[in-house]
């Protein structure tokens, strides 16, 4: 098991951003050209959800089976605990938190990954992955001026 842990911090309001974080169109967006889903649900993440769904890496990649559960999703503690697994991946726990600060708020994401032997590759890559929602995010909110 290996844990990452990244943090962003945007010049808005905790709520907006959160409320963009929660959004399944968001993630599209933000993960297109990496990540391409089929399957995902509309609207907002909810606690319950429990969905299977097709991923695709860069869009070339054969897309793999990938399974999500939205353990938690907080709105008053803005607190979002996803349990995954699939696409080579045994078990991807994903925690995100919002919280204001001075300038705005802070988005952490902490993943803990098990995927065997590949868990140093997978790690990398969740890295990679979760720095690279940070610019779209930005340009979204109308913050890459």
């Amino acid at each position: 098991m290996k844990t990452v842990e990244l943090e962003h911090d945007y010049a808005v309001p905790a709520e907006r951003l959160w409320a963009l974080v929660t959004d399944y169109d968001a993630l599209e967006v933000v993960m297109a050209g990496i990540v391409s889903f089929d399957g995902l649900p509309e609207g907002r993440t909810k606690t319950g959800q429990s969905f299977d769904l097709m991923v695709s890496l860069f869009g070339k990649l054969p897309p793999q089976p990938y399974h999500m559960e939205v353990v938690l999703c907080d709105d008053d503690a803005m607190v979002l605990r996803s349990s995954e697994k699939g696409a080579g991946v045994k078990s991807w726990e994903h925690c995100l938190t919002v919280t204001p600060t001075v300038q705005g708020s802070r988005l952490t994401d902490r993943i803990e990954i098990d995927a065997g032997w590949m868990t140093p590759i997978f790690a990398r890559w969740a890295k990679f992955l979760y720095r690279a929602r940070h610019k779209p995010r930005l340009r979204i909110l109308g913050l890459d001026k």
